[in-house]
């Protein structure tokens, strides 16, 4: 009689023990695998001895409730985290981005000329500015709409945010760098220095041939100071990537 219940208990336990691997078994699988597995794809690693339904459904018990879930998913099945803690997990993480050399260009007119409007930063720059690029300045939260031109129209004008100075280190834009700033800076585009030499010398010998007449002095005297090369304005784009 004893002997008879020995084994009883013997079988019991192998039993007990065999289901407990087969739970393993299954759940290895399933914690290794990269996609949710069918029950056929679950076959091939674990063998077809096991009843892997009925496996999985103790799993699925097994884990309720926990921060890691059983889910099946037609009939495919996987592990994931609980979703009431979602929350937990999620991180937001800032995406650098390169601006463009036209979204430089465009900065650095609104900057220097704000408020400005389309019309007059594609005036400066001597090309279209596409809608785009303003929108990629706006969501940076470096550019903002600053209100209406009172003209024919009404175009709408932007401007620099208080974001823009934070992020350049600047209390106001009076500390943006000036022509001489950027020149000690190494900044200035070389091509723009080349120019401000040639213009220069050009005017130099304008003045030294028309020396004696006065009207030429008085013109030649008159040069703006845009056409010297003294706008910053196209050199920003350079101090912002330096940034």
């Amino acid at each position: 009689m004893d002997e008879d219940r020995s084994l009883i208990i013997d079988d019991s336990n192998s039993a007990v023990a065999e289901v407990g691997e087969n739970l393993r078994a299954v759940e290895a699988t399933l914690f290794a695998a990269e996609t949710p597995m069918t029950i056929a794809d679950i076959k091939l690693y674990v063998g077809e001895d096991i009843d892997i339904r009925a496996t999985l459904e103790q799993l699925q018990e097994d884990y309720a409730g926990r921060g890691i879930s059983l889910i099946r998913t037609g009939d495919r099945w996987h592990f994931q985290t609980a979703q009431d803690l979602s929350h937990l997990l999620r991180r937001e993480r800032a995406e650098l981005r390169k601006l463009s050399r036209a979204g430089m260009e465009t900065l650095a007119i609104i900057a220097y000329h704000e408020p400005v409007s389309r019309a007059e930063i594609e005036a400066i720059r001597g090309v279209q500015v596409a809608k785009g690029t303003l929108d990629v300045l706006m969501e940076a939260g470096w550019v903002r709409p600053a209100g209406r031109r009172e003209v024919p129209g009404r175009p709408l004008i932007y401007a620099t945010t208080a974001e823009f100075l934070t992020h350049f280190g600047l209390q106001s834009r009076k500390d943006l760098p000036g022509i001489d700033d950027l020149k000690a800076a190494g900044l200035l585009d070389p091509v723009d220095l080349a120019l401000e030499k040639m213009e220069m010398e050009a005017g130099e010998s304008a003045e030294d041939t028309d020396e004696g007449e006065v009207d030429s002095d008085a013109e030649s005297s008159d040069t703006p100071a845009e056409e010297s090369g003294d706008d910053p304005t196209h050199s920003l784009e350079n101090a912002v990537e330096s940034a």
